[in-house]
């Protein structure tokens, strides 16, 4: 629905400077289309890389009108509240956006397309997306992606929100600057905004999940060849009680490879205080017993964690490299910051690619 070049006009309304913005804030760090203009009333005028620290020249303006002489062509929300519902105070851009003849993609829990009024300003050829549907002709994963050329890799959590998408579009940009075919399946509105296709999974019956997992990774593989990778946008955690994503993820995707994402210095769930983290190493082992598992026969080794690619957005400098060096030690993986460090410092890791020493593993 939201083609590459498209331009775009972000709705970020009061969420350029905290985590409510994640959606919009990855769209500006990842998407390589146009986006011409963000909408935030709480900061008006204010310089993008200043507030954000994201280095993209967009002007932030006050309201959708102030938006539309940068001609945009689609609204997206770039929100992602508490109960997934439209944030008060941004209704009046949205309506505004569909009548000046916008089209609009909100990865809201709530579908704004189902709403006669919103519905009824959508002018010919636009259209409204809501990505969070369930796709249809749904079936029961069957382990069809383990049957498929090249390398399929999945990013695990510790918990929500760690960058598991990041760490996955930094491998993308690295492997692609080197002429490789990298392949990203978005799994989660952020990443299904940025790359225009993928399955939003947490609007998928449980029965069906895996499935629908096979499904994105079999269309992302489409004319693969042996050395194509296949990075799969990770969701949830297994340490988080509310969350049931990973086993469908490692189901439907077949992985050969996995790495495990993690911030550094996080020691609980957050906003779960009775709920510690495992050490690493403990997650580690779980994670590749419950890969090994669901397999066809003969599809080769099962998958390992091959590096951890730590998190280091809330530490300095001398911090982070020692937070890297403490992690690498305690997991006997080797341990970077993509995003810090660049996509090429984890793609160097990855089987297949041209690295240095790896630490002996701990058992």
């Amino acid at each position: 629905m939201l083609g590459a070049d498209t331009p775009i006009v972000l709705l970020q309304h009061g969420g350029l400077d905290n985590l409510s913005g994640k959606t919009g804030l990855a769209m500006l760090r990842y998407r390589q289309g146009p986006i011409v203009a963000v909408v935030d009333p709480a900061h008006p005028g204010a310089d993008l890389g200043q507030l954000t620290g994201i280095d993209r020249a967009v002007p932030v303006v006050g309201s959708l009108a102030e938006a539309l002489p940068f001609a945009p062509e689609v609204a997206v929300v770039g929100l992602a509240p508490s109960g997934g519902r439209l944030p008060e105070g941004m209704g009046a851009d949205v309506a505004a956006a569909l009548a000046a003849g916008l089209s609009l993609a909100s990865g809201l829990h709530s579908r704004l397309g189902d709403d006669p009024a919103l519905a009824a300003l959508v002018q010919p050829g636009r259209w409204i997306w809501d990505l969070r549907r369930e796709p249809p002709d749904l079936r029961v994963a069957s382990g069809r992606a383990a049957g498929l050329p090249g390398r399929r890799l999945l990013a695990v959590g510790t918990d929500m929100s760690v960058g598991k998408m990041s760490a996955c579009l930094e491998l993308q940009a690295a492997a692609r600057r080197r002429g490789l075919d990298a392949r990203f399946v978005g799994t989660g509105q952020a990443g299904i905004l940025i790359s225009g296709a993928g399955v939003a999974l947490d609007a998928v019956r449980i029965d069906y999940a895996a499935g629908a997992v096979e499904g994105a990774v079999l269309a992302a593989a489409v004319g693969a060849g042996p050395d194509t990778l296949v990075l799969v946008e990770g969701q949830g955690s297994l340490c988080h009680p509310g969350s049931s994503a990973t086993l469908p993820l490692i189901r439907g995707s077949q992985p050969t490879e996995l790495v495990l994402v993690h911030r550094a210095g996080q020691r609980m769930v957050q906003r779960l205080d009775a709920f510690p983290l495992p050490p690493l190493g403990q997650l580690i082992a779980a994670v590749e017993a419950l890969a090994a598992l669901g397999r066809p026969a003969g599809c080769g080794p099962p998958p390992r964690v091959a590096a951890i690619a730590l998190n280091t957005a809330l530490l300095d400098g001398p911090a982070a490299a020692e937070a890297l060096e403490v992690t690498a030690a305690a997991t006997g993986l080797p341990c970077v910051d993509p995003v810090r460090q660049g996509g090429e410092a984890l793609l160097d890791l990855l089987p297949g690619q041209k690295r240095g020493p790896t630490p002996k593993r701990r058992a």
